[in-house]
């Protein structure tokens, strides 16, 4: 069973539809092709830029030690806590 297609078009300058065909022609894709294979990568990119963290390695080394020793809670973290169990507690 084939699957579901729907249609994509796009209005663009000569000069833009030009450089889109030179690209398609020398990648030795069709126009369509070229097109949609370009924004379904630049859409993952977006995907992947949003979902994922990347640090540097000092940031890494910071997230790591704070990991692993975590600094004493706070009196507000405390309080928060406690208010937190306080209401599951109210819930039940």
């Amino acid at each position: 069973m084939a699957a579901k297609t729907e249609r994509i078009t796009a209005r663009v300058p000569e000069n833009v539809h030009a450089l889109l065909e030179k690209a398609a022609g020398l990648s030795g894709a069709t126009m369509n092709q070229f097109v949609v294979q370009a924004a379904v990568d630049k859409a993952k990119k977006v995907v992947e830029d949003e979902n994922i963290i990347r640090l540097s390695g000092e940031s890494t080394r910071l997230f790591f030690e704070a990991l692993e020793h975590p600094p004493a809670p706070t009196a507000k973290l405390l309080a928060a806590a406690r208010a937190h169990k306080d209401r599951l507690n109210a819930a039940d």
